[in-house]
């Protein structure tokens, strides 16, 4: 089965759907690392790539599990719909975010939400049951892929004390640490609100007017600074302490 391939794009976004940008972008996958050339051009080859019109729907809640996505440009985001037919914002997700790797591990086989791409997005198609047998397979890749599970699990542990605890001050505070590079440098840390703000503010319970407020707060306080899309933290402890206070 030859290395999938798309019509090429007549932007300069071409590059993204060349074998070795996607290689790198699977690679980039933590759970994907530790596979060998092999094993990684295999999978690549039995993945699919798809292109995605905005507000279109890549899967939706309780279908199929067969595929998990690997997001290689656009944005989508994830909603969980309740049994009163409401629908909340799990997260947004970027190039080189997965999709559906919690359905991986579901006894039932079938997305636990859904997925629509904001704008026009592409993704790449890894067959859920390959990519079961690379657990299988590779103990490295299982341990991490069950780490990666874990965090992922306490992010939306966190996300629920706070809807049901904290303020919306508190919500954007631990969204904007998430997103910090790991490590501890000295320099400004720089966070990228690239995701349409009226879906940010979905995603944190609040609506897009408070949430340019609250920005506006975090920079008059001198703990953040904002240029248009990119978010740079001046005081990370400034910023730790609005949590710890009312809005």
């Amino acid at each position: 089965m030859p290395t999938p391939t798309v019509p090429p794009p007549s932007s300069s976004s071409e590059l993204l759907f060349k074998p070795k940008q996607l290689r790198d972008l699977m690679r980039g996958v933590s759970w994907l690392t530790s596979l060998d050339d092999e094993a990684l051009e295999s999978l690549l080859e039995a993945s699919e790539l798809r292109t995605l019109k905005p507000r279109e729907w890549l899967f939706r809640q309780e279908t199929p599990a067969d595929w998990l996505h690997l997001v290689i440009s656009g944005t989508v985001r994830l909603v969980r719909s309740a049994g009163d037919g409401r629908m909340a914002t799990i997260r947004c997700v970027e190039r080189g975010g997965t999709l559906g790797e919690l359905s991986m591990v579901s006894s039932a086989g079938v997305y636990l939400y859904s997925s629509e791409a904001l704008r026009r997005t592409h993704v790449l198609s890894l067959p859920a049951a390959r990519c079961r047998e690379v657990l299988d397979d590779q103990p490295a890749c299982r341990a991490e892929f069950m780490s990666r599970l874990a965090l992922e699990l306490t992010e939306r542990l966190e996300d629920l004390a706070l809807l049901t605890q904290g303020d919306a001050m508190s919500r954007l505070v631990s969204y904007v640490l998430r997103q910090l590079p790991s490590g501890r440098a000295r320099t400004p840390r720089v966070v990228r609100l690239t995701i349409p703000k009226r879906w940010l503010a979905a995603q944190l319970a609040m609506t897009p007017e408070t949430l340019s407020r609250l920005l506006a707060k975090l920079r008059d306080s001198g703990a953040i600074n904002i240029d248009r899309q990119r978010l740079t933290v001046l005081d990370e402890q400034k910023l730790r302490d609005f949590m710890m206070t009312d809005d």
